[in-house]
Parts: structure tokens; sequence; C-alpha cells
């Protein structure tokens, strides 16, 4: 009695949609077949609509979709201008007449879907269920999208089998590799069962269940098929034909389908539909997990203002957040592109007070939302370091190297991280891959830490382990590695021989996206060739990449002190530009013991006296630090380490803290840096300033 009625909905469901729809999708679909696939190689990154004739009509693609809810269409119309509403409404009557009749044949079920006779035996239902599951079971154990192709073609399956096998592929294609991954699409695009798939799908999309639709849609768009494609379209316009029947898994899942499309105007409209859907259903919602799907489905080109009834509504129900609500929150405002600094701070303090326990990969995604959101909270980037070290032995290499290129974006110094894995990598340099030398060391330079008393020795052994790569080790690659170890001070002489090659510089030099990049760290190479290395090393074309002069930068607080304190503008020169490129802040003239200032206007014959010191006074933005501290980034302490090689004895001035101070308390700071030999060492800045 269930098959009859089961029968009995899909062939007025099927008549419906050719009496309302007139849609000639479905009647095109029998007779239209998606070629290319026919055992002609091509690769999957080229494909085009000449691989799948079975393509949209461009005016159908351009098409305004017509929404299932009135209160859509009545914003919808008050959306667009006179002229924009008579295009949609041409297009609209041009997609809705039929080009032909509809014949009989159309309205009947497809083969695999027809009802049994009313003679058929019990054995034989049981026979077809034992069928069905078989025909699962095997599903289960393909292990390629050709695969699954295969048993397709080779069992007779439902109409939801459709919808399983596309999510099947999809799935198996998502756990390859990047070079296996276009191996087994360009073999599935090749298999002739792959076309029969597409037209069974397009066939039935309209009278999928709204999971296997949405679930179907994400795995044809992930798969790669392109986007102007019938199969791709059809999906876009059932999807927003029963938009209004999806609950908030279904949104949640085209919403994350959606936001890799192409802003194409039929994908604009059910984004659209989407938002107001969402809207309308805000107010009757109060789960934590409905709420963030909600939020994934506005997505980061969502309205403000919807934008902040979410915020304001999520931020209501923070109370009842529990720790995986407060991580996942991380990352859904990160994908809608919306900073709540009251919901990420809440949010922070719940994940801070349950550290324990995280996984690896929420820590990772909670660090990464919070660069793309821009959202500094050291306390809690703290709090994951300690954990993530206490917790060291249970995580490989590449763990560690993903949670420290996700600190150095902050930038942020994981301190026991650090020194923990420098020890381990001492250990066993073995574990390091090529991809990981290269993340270890830009991250442990860029953010200027090595293990105390060991920096030599860790560099050493990282040089090393790259040595072991040089050979195969790509041009970019090689000048990455290169300029990481000469931020740190040390010249990794292979390296720098293979660097200065006539044809691999030619090579980066020449590259066309980043020339200018390139131009920029072979120039910081050979600065730090001629000063921190052996100045043979020097090569003709590195010397002729001179980098043009920085502007230059007034600090009227620094300098306003300056004048209380020296009582002189004389005695002290602002923005003096030295050799290599480098620029000082403020640069003054004392004698040997640090006691009498020199007036500048004697620095001519005086730079040479070596019993007159050369103080250099610097005043770095708060970027060029770590965050949370006054501990110096690589490029600082580089600059740093060279002013002292040329003569200069330095004065770090933390800004921002120097900004806060009271005008007696500043003067007293710079009087006891700039009259003391201490005031210049780099190991005595004082952490408040």
């Amino acid at each position: 009695m269930n098959k009859k009625l089961d029968y009995f909905i899909w062939t007025l469901r099927r008549m419906q949609a050719c009496l309302y729809s007139g849609s000639p999708v479905f009647r095109a679909a029998s007779r239209t077949f998606v070629s290319g696939i026919n055992g002609h190689k091509r690769p999957p990154r080229s494909i085009c609509l000449e691989q799948f004739q079975l393509f949209a009509n461009p005016s159908w693609q351009q098409s305004s979709l017509r929404y299932s809810s009135e209160d859509v269409q009545a914003i919808n119309r008050e959306s667009v201008n006179s002229n924009d509403e008579k295009t949609a409404n041409y297009l609209r009557e041009a997609y809705v007449q039929s080009p032909e009749p509809m014949t009989i044949i159309d309205a009947q079920p497809p083969d695999f879907l027809a009802e049994p006779q009313q003679g058929s035996s019990e054995t034989e239902g049981i026979e077809n269920e034992n069928t069905s599951q078989q025909f699962f079971t095997d599903l289960e154990m393909c292990s390629s999208p050709c695969d699954v192709l295969d048993l397709v073609s080779k069992s007779s399956f439902s109409q939801k089998y459709v919808s399983t096998c596309f999510r099947r592929m999809w799935m198996l294609v998502k756990g390859f590799s990047k070079k296996q991954r276009i191996y087994e699409k360009d073999l599935m695009f090749e298999h002739p069962n792959f076309s029969q798939l597409c037209q069974t799908l397009i066939q039935e999309a309209k009278f999928l269940q709204r999971e296997h639709l949405v679930y179907s849609f994400i795995a044809v768009v992930r798969l790669g098929i392109p986007e102007d494609t019938l199969l791709v379209q059809t999906l876009v316009r059932v999807c927003q034909e029963r938009l209004n029947e999806f609950n908030d898994k279904c949104l949640s899942v085209l919403a994350n389908t959606l936001k890799d499309m192409e802003k194409t105007k039929n994908v604009e409209a059910l984004r659209f539909g989407l938002q107001l859907l969402v809207e309308q259903q805000l107010s009757q919602t109060s789960d934590v997990f409905i709420l963030q799907s909600y939020m994934k489905c506005i997505g980061k080109d969502g309205p403000l203002m919807l934008k902040r009834k979410l915020e304001n509504k999520i931020y209501d129900q923070i109370d009842r957040f529990t720790v995986a609500n407060a991580q996942h929150m991380f990352t859904t405002l990160a994908e809608m592109n919306y900073h709540s600094l009251p919901i990420l701070s809440a949010c922070s303090k719940k994940v801070i007070e349950n550290i324990q326990g995280t996984p690896f990969n929420k820590m990772l995604q909670v660090l990464m939302s919070c660069s793309k959101l821009q959202y500094y909270d050291d306390a809690l980037c703290s709090a994951i370091g300690d954990y993530a070290a206490s917790v060291l032995y249970m995580l490989d290499v590449r763990q560690v190297v993903l949670l420290l290129l996700a600190f150095k974006a902050f930038p942020f110094r994981p301190v026991n991280l650090m020194d923990m894995f420098a020890e381990k990598l001492m250990s066993h340099p073995e574990s390091l891959s090529m991809t990981d030398i290269l993340f270890v060391l830009e991250s442990y330079c860029f953010l200027n830490h090595f293990p105390k008393d060991q920096k030599e020795k860790f560099l050493e052994i990282l040089n090393t382990v790259l040595n072991t790569y040089l050979s195969t080790l790509p041009n970019k690659k090689l000048l990455r590695a290169v300029f990481a170890f000469c931020i740190a001070g040390y010249v990794p002489q292979a390296a720098v021989d293979r660097l200065l090659q006539a044809e691999i510089l030619h090579d980066l030099i020449s590259d066309e996206q980043k020339a200018e990049v390139h131009k920029k760290k072979l120039h910081t190479i050979n600065v730090c060739l001629q000063l921190d290395g052996n100045a043979s090393t020097e090569h003709a074309a590195l010397s002729s990449l001179a980098l043009p002069p920085q502007p230059p930068v007034t600090i009227p607080v620094v300098q306003n002190v300056l004048d209380t304190l020296l009582g002189d503008p004389s005695l002290y020169q602002p923005n003096v530009v030295v050799s290599h490129g480098y620029s000082i802040d403020f640069q003054i003239l004392m004698d040997a013991d640090r006691k009498t200032v020199v007036p500048n206007t004697q620095k001519d014959h005086l730079t040479d006296d070596p019993n007159i010191k050369r103080i250099a006074l610097l005043c770095p933005h708060v970027n060029a630090f770590c965050m949370g501290s006054t501990h110096p980034l690589g490029f600082l302490a580089m600059k740093m380490r060279h002013l002292r090689l040329l003569g200069y004895q330095v004065i770090l001035v933390y800004y921002p803290a120097f900004q806060k101070m009271k005008p007696n308390e500043a003067l007293e700071f710079l009087k006891e840096k700039i009259f003391s030999e201490e005031g210049s060492s780099e190991l005595k800045i004082q952490s408040d300033c």
C-alpha cells in the first residue's frame, strides 16, 4: 500500500511540474546528453561548456528566479527598477513557455522507479530490499569515483541513490591529495556512466528529498562541474523553488554551497532568498546552533543591519553557550566577516576557561578566525600556546608547524611551545619535510625567537636539513629560505651559492607577478651578506638592486621631549638616512662617557672620531613588536643588529607606551636611556615601554 501511495504522489508531483513550471529542463533531459566525457582525455582544469553539451540557455541562466514565498516576490519586485522588472517579466514568460507539447512519456517514471506490477509477489519485494542493501554495501566499499560509476552501471538503483552516488564521489575526492584529486576527477569526467548519472539527477532533482537535494547540489559544485551547465543551473532553480521547505541544516548546506559560486544573477537571487528567509525566522529562534547556521547563511555579503540583528540575538543567548558553541562562534563570525567585540570577548573567556582537552583542529580554527577578524587577544593566544606545549608529545610536526604559522599571522610569540618544539627538532631533525623546514625557518626568524644560548646550533641544524633538499628546492622557496636565514643573521653558504646563480636570479627578477617582492628580498640578502657575512660573497646583480629611500616620518611626541631634555634642537637630528637604505628616527652624537651631547652641526668631521659615540633613537610602529610584548620582530631585530655593526648604539622606544606617559615620566625615561650606558642595550628594554 505504501508503494502505491508513493507512486501516486510521485505521479501527481510530476504532473504539477508539467502543468505549472512548463520547464524545458525535464523534457530535454531525456534527450540531451552530458557529452564530452567520451574517452577523449582533457585535463579537469580546462573543463568548459563544450565538455557538457547539456548546458543552460544563456537567457535562462541570467533570468530572475521565481520564489515560492509571496513575501519574497514583493521584496524582490521593490528592489529592481521598472526597466529591470520588465526584463525579468519577459524572461519569466520566455522560461515558462513550452517550446513543444509535453508527451505522455515524460510523465512516466524512469525505469528504475517503475512501480511493480500488481501481481508481484512478496518474494520480489524481499529481493528488491536485499538488492538495495547490497548496493549500499558495495557503495561503501568504493575507493574512487570511477568505482562508484562502475557500480551504477551494474546495479538497478532507486531515485534516492542518485544523491547518494554524488555524495559518495564528493567524499572520496575530498579525501585525496591535490595531485590525486586532479587525476581522479579527470577519470571521473571521462567515464561514460558519469553523463548518465548527471542526466538522471536533472530528471529527478525536483522530486528529491530536501536533504538529498542540497547535498547533491554541494557535491556537484565541489566536484568541479561547470556552473553554466544545465545540471548546476537546474539545481539552483529547484533549490529556489523549494526554499521554504528547507530546515536549518539544509539552509546551512546551501549557504556553504553558494559562498564559493560565481556571482551570477541566479546565484545572487538564491542568496537573497536565503537572507529573507533567515530574517523572517529570526524572531522565532532562540537555539544557538540554529542562530549560528543563520549567520553562515548570511555570509560576508549579507546586509549590515541583518548582521547586527543576529549579533544582538546571539548576545542575548551568550550565557547559554557551551564550549562547543564558543569555539564554533569564532569560525562563524569569520565566515560572516563580522567583528563583534562583545561576542568575541565572551567566547574567548569561555575557551580559555575550558582549554584543557581542546582538539588540535579547534585550536587552529580559533587562531585562524581571530587572525581573519583582526581580533588580537594575547590571553587567548597564550592559553592556546601553553596548552599546545603541554600536549606537544601528542602532536606531530605538521600540526605544530600549522600552529606556528597561525601565531605568526598575529604576530604572537608562544615562548614555551617554540622552545620545546626547537628541542624536539634538534633531537630529531629528520622529521622535517621540505615544506616544514621552510615554514619553521620563517616562523622562528620572523618572530625572532630561538632557543636560549643555542641559536647558532639551532640554525646550523636547520641549514643541514635544508641542504638535503637543496637540489630539488624550487627557486622561490630557495629565496624564502635564504631570506629567513639572513633575517636571523645566519648565512647558509650552500643555499646562497645556489641562489646567486645567474639563471636563478634572472628567473626571480623576471617574475611578472612578484618581481618587486623578490627584488626587496634580494636587496635585504645583499645587505646581510655585506654586514653579517663574508664580503667576498657579494654579487654584482644583488648590488644593483637599490631600493628607493623611505619617506621621512615625524614623531612630534618624542621630538618635544627631546627639545625639553636637550634644550637645543641642534643637539639632535631627525630622519637620518644611513648606508644600506636604513633610516634613523633621531641621531644624537655624544662624548665617549655618554655625559655630553655634541651638536650635530659638526657631524661631518666627528662621525669618524673614535671618541664620539653615535646614538640611534628608534621609535618603530607597534607592528614591529610581537603582540602583547616589547619583543622586536625579526625585521626590527635585523635593523638594530645592522645599525650596531655600522657603529651606532641603539635606543629602542616602544612608542605606544611612550605616548601614554606623563610629560615628566617621558622626560625621565629618555634621560635614563640617552645618558646611561645600559640604556642602549637591547636586552634591557623596559617591559612597560
